[in-house]
């Protein structure tokens, strides 16, 4: 009896890892071949850097005081997080790609679980998302950016995994749209995002009321908080700082939104084989 259980026994357990085995396997080589993608990779270092470099050139107070810093710093940090959610929402533009290509009718074949494609995604976006943190904030280090302490590491964590965020966005327009046009579709609209993020201009009246409600305002609050705790670049009645919780309630509640709606295309995209 012994002799005839321990075999099944053994053959059960690579069963049972064998889907997140295979996700984070796919995950590896999906991550090697977005390296071999010069050109994207090139972009979201690049304009990311660059954008900092030439709003703190223009400005005349990058070496004054804001928060637990300076105002460089506080660009640096604006602009590492446009750089990680340019580079998570760019799996949008692969997942396009792949759909168009049937790639996704071919892994439905597949004993892999539905929630395996979103997955491997999301850690293949997050991996990419450190690359212009990296050297935006290096950037920020060389050219007088100032932080005090730990809120380096802070800053850069709340940034990279608060970016998980726009990888489940840029999954679900990518799998939601059969074309390429989902790769226009959500750089452009990450640009009007980016915008009322408060990441290029601080924002004030009117639309600084309407930008509290929009998927990357409540993350930049929170990417900014090791430095100013909620504080704004503002004056007057705008300049009112903002709750912890109402920033981690925005985060949570996109997040919840993108996620869901990644998970559901995912599915669909399975249930049509």
């Amino acid at each position: 009896m012994t002799q005839t259980i321990r075999p099944h026994t053994a053959t059960l357990a690579p069963e049972r890892t064998r889907p997140l085995a295979s996700t984070l396997r796919y995950a590896v080589l999906d991550l090697l071949r977005n390296m071999r993608m010069m050109e994207s990779v090139f972009f979201i270092l690049v304009l990311p850097t660059t954008l900092y470099l030439m709003f703190t050139g223009m400005s005349e107070f990058a070496d004054a005081p804001a928060g637990n810093g300076n105002v460089s710093a506080y660009t640096m940090t604006s602009m590492a997080l446009y750089g990680a959610v340019l580079a998570t929402s760019s799996i949008a533009g692969s997942a396009a790609v792949e759909r168009a290509n049937g790639w996704d009718k071919t892994l439905a074949l597949t004993p892999a679980p539905q929630w395996s494609y979103v997955v491997s995604k999301v850690l293949v976006a997050l991996a990419m998302a450190v690359l212009p943190v990296i050297l935006v904030m290096t950037v920020g280090w060389s050219t007088g950016a100032e932080l005090a302490g730990w809120r380096w590491l802070t800053t850069a964590v709340i940034v990279v995994v608060g970016s998980t965020m726009f990888a489940f966005y840029g999954l679900a327009a990518g799998l939601l749209f059969r074309s390429e046009t989902a790769v226009g579709v959500a750089s452009g609209l990450l640009v009007v995002l980016s915008f009322f993020g408060n990441l290029f201009v601080p924002l004030s009246g009117p639309i600084l009321s309407i930008a509290r409600f929009t998927p990357l305002y409540g993350l930049a609050g929170l990417a900014r908080w090791p430095q100013l705790e909620g504080s704004r670049a503002a004056s007057g009645p705008d300049a009112s700082p903002d709750e912890l919780w109402l920033l981690v309630l925005n985060v949570v509640a996109w997040t919840a939104i993108f996620g869901f709606t990644a998970f559901l295309a995912s599915r669909r995209g399975k249930s049509h084989v």
